[in-house]
């Protein structure tokens, strides 16, 4: 038999916990993993399918008719084979290694050990100890959407509707304006995954009101925004009607956000859970309201209203390097606890609500809250503002204020370190497994065993390839 069915570097096996340079010839990988319907509501279900799963190494005399020789046994014992690869043996170069993945219970597999020992160069074996346990799937993981299309339960959970107003809100007795809030609550709840985003007709009245707050605004981005808030502006202007005479659709800014840095937005009726909000962030998608606030105080708006949502965050979202740091705030909520949620909740609200970043040694603001808010954006950047340096682990415990300014601002050097601090922060979260974004299928992947891990593996393995290939052509180019 030839040595390479499919050939790995050491790295391939030794990411499996498991290293052929230094031990015995045969390593058995216990590797409890749950079944996928278990990601959903129903975890209780299929934990007794999920054990058993296995894998196996092995060596083998490089010769013809060995391998079909010892999978013969697998057969026998009645040891279903889901994954089979090989590679040359650095021990002895008339051997070949071999890793099968495989599925069967606890006495089906010691036969099988007791067998392969007859047929093939083992000298002992070990059980390494893995890092998943049965109990890493219990029922106390909240539920979390694992598919985009799932963010429908996410966003028609909603707290508190359009039409149910505070008594203190400006439009609480104007009986037009809570019917029209009752309007747009039907087109959110309506809307699902896939489908194009409903238009709105805007009336005049609303119409202005927009064009008093983004005029208002406008005067005061050039010396209160950051450099990526004012880049992209001009093209939501360009590519989405943003004009003081034109309130731009939410399937307009969708599609540009698409193009700009894969996040979407979609209608929600009102306010979200903190859990519920994070999810859609995991997927890059943002919950936006379309309804706006009451003309009778357009620079005032008590809850969040379609002219915070284009205003104050659609231009950071076409930021690619801010995208993503949304992003892994909203994945690192998945599946964490209520305290956890509630943590990283805290962090979003003073970095993507109402962050400050330094830029050519002055502040600058990026926070939604504040580019959307004409007396607190000029608040933050003065010198009655208290400024603390943003730190995850600090920040999570200052108190959030709706109805008033903020108590103190958080300023990061940049995205990058901003993100980076976060990464770190979202390391200390109890969780019995980590997450990754599968952007080709829109869902979620829960690495929890070698078999997922090993898949993220070469998804990096291919991005590697073709940064090696640039690299390379680069280099011919200039001669190097």
């Amino acid at each position: 038999m030839q040595p390479a069915m499919m050939m790995f570097s050491s790295k391939y096996w030794s990411r499996r916990g498991m290293s052929l340079d230094s031990t015995p010839h045969i390593f058995i990988l216990r590797a409890l993993r749950a079944d996928e319907a278990m990601r959903r509501k129903g975890r209780k279900g299929g934990a007794a399918e999920a054990a058993g799963k296995t894998a196996v190494i092995f060596s083998l005399k490089n010769e013809v008719g060995c391998l079909v020789k010892a999978l013969r046994l697998f057969q026998e014992k009645r040891v279903n084979l889901r994954h089979i690869e090989s590679r040359a043996s650095r021990r002895l170069t008339d051997e070949v290694e071999i890793f099968a993945d495989c599925s069967c219970g606890p006495k089906e597999f010691n036969e099988l050990l007791e067998h392969l020992k007859d047929h093939v160069n083992i000298i002992s074996f070990n059980t390494p100890v893995h890092v998943w346990s049965a109990e890493a799937d219990g029922d106390d993981v909240p539920w979390f959407p694992m598919k985009i299309s799932e963010l429908d339960q996410c966003s028609h959970r909603v707290l508190m509707y359009g039409t149910e107003l505070d008594a203190d809100h400006p439009g609480f007795k104007d009986e037009v304006y809570r019917q029209r809030r009752k309007y747009f609550v039907e087109v959110a709840m309506n809307y699902k995954f896939g489908q194009p985003i409903p238009r709105v007709e805007y009336t005049a009245e609303e119409t202005k009101t927009w064009g008093v707050v983004f005029r208002e605004l406008t005067k005061l981005y050039p010396t209160h925004a950051c450099r990526e808030y004012l880049k992209n502006l001009p093209l939501l202007s360009k590519y989405c009607g943003y004009r003081e005479d034109n309130v731009p659709q939410l399937e307009d800014v969708s599609l540009f956000l698409r193009e700009r840095s894969g996040f979407t937005v979609r209608p929600v009726a009102g306010y979200l859970s903190p859990r519920d909000f994070l999810a859609g962030l995991a997927y890059r998608v943002f919950n936006c309201t379309q309804y706006i606030r009451h003309s009778t105080d357009p620079l005032y708006t008590p809850e969040p209203d379609t002219c915070h949502e284009l205003l104050g965050h659609v231009p950071l979202l076409a930021d690619p390097k801010f995208a993503q740091f949304s992003q892994e705030i909203g994945l690192a909520s998945l599946g964490a606890s209520d305290e956890d949620v509630q943590k990283l909740a805290t962090c979003y609200f003073f970095t993507v609500e109402f962050g400050l970043c330094k830029q050519d040694g002055q502040l600058r603001a990026y926070g939604a809250g504040l580019l959307s808010s004409i007396g607190e954006l000029k608040h933050a950047l003065s010198e009655e503002a208290c400024v603390k340096v943003f730190e995850p682990k600090t920040t999570c415990t200052q108190e959030c204020l709706i109805t008033t300014f903020q108590e103190a601002y958080f300023v990061s050097e940049s995205f990058e370190e901003a993100k980076e601090k976060m990464r770190d922060f979202a390391k200390t979260i109890k969780r019995p497994f980590s997450v990754y974004y599968n952007p080709y299928t829109q869902s979620i992947d829960l690495l929890k065993d070698t078999r997922s891990i090993e898949n993220v593996v070469q998804d990096l393995r291919s991005d590697l390839t073709t940064v090696c290939d640039a690299l390379g052509k680069m280099n011919t180019y200039m001669g190097i």
